[in-house]
């Protein structure tokens, strides 16, 4: 019998996405291919503490998306560097003293301390593969602010922008408005999910948007606001990426925020796919790919469009590892262009351990 490859599915997190990542991960969990992979799972409280746990009890409230919280009193774990994939074991004083070997690991985690760079530093320096973007490619996708100067560079259409940071003065609506019109978008720039997204109508909503953005980061950036659909395109692929169909949606809610995300199964309309003439479609695929290959992602990224009366996409942000609930977009989109559920992750694991073992060709010294 053809030995499993163990899949270490790292999930929760100190982000305040914790939630979303729960929910991911329990549909990944539930999805994944038995015959040809051997899920271990790996959650990661509040605190940042990383734990073993057993498959029938990881969550409570799993079934509420606004009450589902990590289940405490796993095995105490760490990954350290150079242990190629070998999670060691803690004692109560934090001494080493089992292990449990992985193949691959699929970070399910939304937001900083996770889909920022870190987490795959720490996996790269483990030697071990990965799901998703590397280091450089979910620095990159996660910084909002970097990651639309990176785009504007090469010519990819965007909304115009502005990024404070938090020793800065902050500038009068007035300024704004000159700017930027109204409303305006105020997000956290290394936050996903739409947590800490406000949209500002006038002077009187400005002030309490900059403090609730500032709550989740150093840095925030102000957006125009881009009348239009809102579509979104997957993308799945390392050095030939694939784009997925168009989906669109259409909100209930004031913006496509958080509670229409993930607790609102209500919250929006998905029309999958979209209703798009060739043309259009094929423009969303193209700048879905650009956007993905400019920074410099890999495995997967969903990108977001606006799509203007005239015409006109405007690529809005790229999400490096998006949501994996039954409500998420990105499977969705997957299935509906012949990618089931399954199958989507087991390619993503593959895509894992592909770019894993072409990364370990390379020289890493000069003899």
């Amino acid at each position: 019998m053809k030995k499993k490859t163990v899949v270490g599915i790292l999930f929760g997190g100190k982000s305040a996405e914790h939630e979303v990542s729960l929910q991911s991960a329990r549909n990944v969990f539930d999805a994944i291919d038995r015959e040809t992979f051997e899920p271990v799972l790996i959650g990661i409280d509040k605190s940042g503490r990383w734990f073993l746990n057993e498959a029938s009890r990881f969550l409570l409230n799993s079934g509420d998306p606004r009450q589902i919280s990590l289940n405490g009193g796993g095995e105490p774990v760490a990954l350290v560097p150079e242990s190629r994939g070998t999670l060691a074991a803690l004692d109560a004083t934090g001494d080493h003293f089992g292990a449990k070997k992985l193949d691959v690991v699929f970070p399910i985690l939304h937001g900083p301390f996770g889909e920022d760079g870190t987490v795959q530093g720490l996996l790269k320096l483990a030697d071990i593969p990965f799901v998703g973007p590397g280091v450089l490619g979910s620095a990159a996708g996660m910084d909002k602010d970097v990651m639309k100067r990176l785009l504007r560079d090469a010519g990819i259409p965007i909304g115009k922008f502005l990024t404070l940071k938090s020793h800065e003065a902050i500038p009068a609506f007035a300024e704004i408005e000159t700017s930027l019109g109204k409303p305006v978008f105020i997000k956290p720039v290394n936050m996903g999910s739409s947590v800490g997204i406000s949209k500002v109508h006038d002077e009187s909503e400005y002030a309490s948007a900059i403090k609730d953005a500032f709550r989740y980061d150093t840095k925030i950036i102000i957006e125009e606001f881009i009348p239009g659909r809102e579509l979104e395109c997957a993308v799945l692929g390392n050095e030939e990426p694939a784009a997925s169909v168009p989906g669109e949606i259409i909100s209930s809610h004031e913006f496509y925020s958080y509670d229409a995300k993930y607790l609102d199964e209500k919250g929006a309309a998905l029309k999958i796919p979209a209703e798009l003439d060739d043309e259009t479609k094929k423009r969303i695929q193209e700048l879905a790919i650009k956007t993905f290959q400019v920074l410099c992602c890999e495995g997967l990224s969903r990108v977001d469009f606006f799509l203007k009366e005239n015409g006109e996409v405007i690529v809005n942000e790229i999400n490096t590892m998006p949501g994996f609930t039954k409500i998420s977009m990105y499977p969705k989109l997957w299935e509906a262009s012949g990618v089931g559920y399954t199958e989507l992750i087991s390619r993503l694991i593959g895509l894992a351990i592909s770019r894993f073992e072409k990364e370990r060709t390379l020289k890493t010294s000069v003899n």
